[in-house]
């Protein structure tokens, strides 16, 4: 029984058959085949449930919740659909030949299916800068839907994965790429914050004046983000960010950025429902400096100072919901909206501190006073 999996095999099935080869190209990385000896149920130890699950070679009988019992062949117009998908519920199988099965995790291939079509198939791609060569024509948003940014692993998990999926047509109809040079600066400490960044290949390293030195605070590398604080926080450039070797980076103009972004990803809640949310479990995050955080806080938060969010994640247990606060709730915006863009379940505190009652603050009392 063969075990090699191709495009073409992928594209004798629904409804994978209506992807273009560069789609069908990316989900053979996502493919899984199975072998299931004759006599066996193929579903007793991994089941249907998230699963798109097609039948290549072999014979099976499926057996349904309403009692009904039908034979599928490989090749078959049946088995050119996934099995068990809008009908009743399968509750036994069995092999009646040695089989071979496709599995393919529903998530990623609704992902596929959903970028595929956000494809357009003629158009020209969005000219590079600095005087790289554009595409030829007809690759238009499919360069960057071929892109390590818009793969399915990094859509699953990375700063995009929990925008819209109309959100991310419309990235693809407004992002622009910018080649870089070794040593080029791409944002200057104080600078007004005017783009979000994605590095699409190269590395970078971001630093910040203290007391006259320059400090290293990160190592940025391909698939990273940078950007963002001054955006979501309204304010300066917080770092310089700089290139370690040349690349290529993705950049979203701030309007864009507060449209397709930040508005899906950032939410907030007044002070009472923040409160019941932490009655259910929430923890409160604040994201000022330890020396604020000590003179008044709201009791039972955590302190992570926004220069430490990004150090935090991976720390941070994501099964647990956070409301970010701040004084004012500009610094808590950037820290929440960082959290947001990893998978956390996060909001922000309406207008910070300002906004919550004196009377619900831990105030600190001095040394010796307690």
């Amino acid at each position: 029984m063969s075990g090699t999996l191709d495009i073409k095999m992928l594209a004798a099935l629904k409804p994978i058959s209506a992807f273009g080869p560069a789609r069908l190209r990316e989900l053979l990385e996502y493919s899984h085949l199975e072998t299931v000896a004759k006599g066996n149920d193929p579903f007793a130890q991994r089941g249907l449930h998230g699963q798109s699950v097609y039948l290549l070679q072999g014979e099976l009988e499926l057996e349904y919740q309403d009692g009904n019992r039908v034979l599928v062949r490989a090749n078959s117009e049946w088995a050119k659909h996934p099995l068990g998908k809008r009908q009743p519920d399968i509750v036994g199988a069995t092999a009646l030949s040695d089989a071979q099965l496709l599995r393919i995790d529903d998530d990623v291939l609704d992902m596929i299916a959903t970028w595929d079509q956000f494809s357009p198939r003629d158009g020209a791609r969005p000219a590079v800068e600095s005087g790289a060569v554009p595409d030829s024509p007809g690759s238009g948003a499919r360069r960057w839907l071929s892109s390590g940014m818009f793969s399915p692993e990094y859509l699953k998990s990375g700063p995009l994965a929990h925008l819209p999926p109309a959100n991310i047509g419309l990235l693809l109809e407004r992002i622009e790429a910018v080649a870089v040079w070794a040593n080029d600066i791409v944002i200057r400490e104080g600078d007004e914050g005017d783009y979000y960044y994605m590095i699409e290949s190269g590395s970078a390293q971001v630093t910040r004046q203290v007391g006259g030195v320059s400090m290293l605070l990160a190592d940025l590398k391909a698939g990273d983000v940078f950007g963002e604080e001054a955006l979501v926080s309204g304010s300066k450039r917080n770092a310089t960010v700089t290139m370690k070797s040349g690349g290529v980076l993705l950049r979203l103009k701030r309007q864009d950025f507060f449209e397709l972004m930040q508005e899906p990803l950032l939410h907030s809640l007044n002070y009472d429902s923040a409160r019941q949310k932490v009655a259910q479990g929430a923890i409160w995050v604040d994201a000022r400096h330890p020396s604020e955080y000590r003179y008044d806080k709201i009791p039972g938060s955590i302190n992570i100072p926004l220069n430490d969010v990004r150090d935090a994640i991976g720390a941070l247990d994501k099964n647990n919901t956070y409301i970010v606060y701040c004084q004012s709730g500009r610094r808590s915006s950037a820290a929440a909206f960082i959290l947001a863009q990893a998978g956390y379940d996060v909001y922000v505190l309406e207008g910070g501190l300002w906004k919550a009652p004196r009377s619900q603050q831990e105030q600190y009392a001095g040394p010796g006073n307690r």
